[in-house]
C-alpha cells in the first residue's frame, strides 16, 4: 500500500496548532467525506481519519504537524497528486495561522459565535461528537 509521510515544523505553539488541526479535521469531514476522530492531549493532539481507500493520522504538537497516510490500491495511482494537494493545503493553513490577525479573522469567518478552540470546543464538531477523548 502506498504511504505518505509529511512533516512540517512550526512555531505556532499548541493552542494555534490545535486550532489549525481542528479546522483541518472539520474541512476533511465536510469536503472529503472523511470520518475523523480528534483526541486532545496535554502536549499533543491526534486526528485519526479514514474513508474508502484512505486511512491516516495527524499528530499535532507545539512544534510540528506530522501526517501519515496510507492509500488504498486504487488511490495509490494518484499518490503524487494527492501528496501535492495535502502539502499545499497544510502549508496554506500554517501560513494563515502564523499571523495573529489572519488567525483571528479566519476564526470569526469560519465559526461565528463559536469560542476559540479550547478543550470544550472539541465537542462542537462532528469529529469530536464521535470521540472527544482526553489523553
Amino acid at each position: 500500500m502506498p504511504e505518505l509521510h509529511i512533516l512540517r515544523q512550526h512555531s505556532l505553539g499548541l493552542p494555534k496548532a490545535r486550532k489549525i488541526a481542528f479546522d483541518w479535521a472539520e474541512k476533511a469531514e465536510k469536503d472529503l467525506s472523511m470520518e475523523c476522530t480528534y483526541q486532545e492531549g496535554k502536549t499533543s493532539d491526534d486526528v485519526e481519519f479514514s474513508r474508502s481507500g484512505v486511512k491516516g493520522t495527524l499528530k499535532v504538537t507545539a512544534e510540528k504537524f506530522e501526517l501519515n497516510v496510507t492509500l488504498g490500491f486504487l488511490l495509490g495511482a494518484f499518490k503524487g497528486r494527492i501528496e501535492s494537494e495535502i502539502v499545499k493545503n497544510l502549508d496554506a493553513l500554517l501560513a494563515a495561522g502564523s499571523g495573529d490577525k489572519a488567525d483571528d479573522k479566519s476564526a470569526t469567518k469560519s465559526a461565528p459565535g463559536k469560542p476559540a478552540l479550547a478543550k470544550t470546543a472539541a465537542a462542537k464538531t462532528p469529529a469530536a461528537k464521535k470521540a472527544a477523548v482526553k489523553k
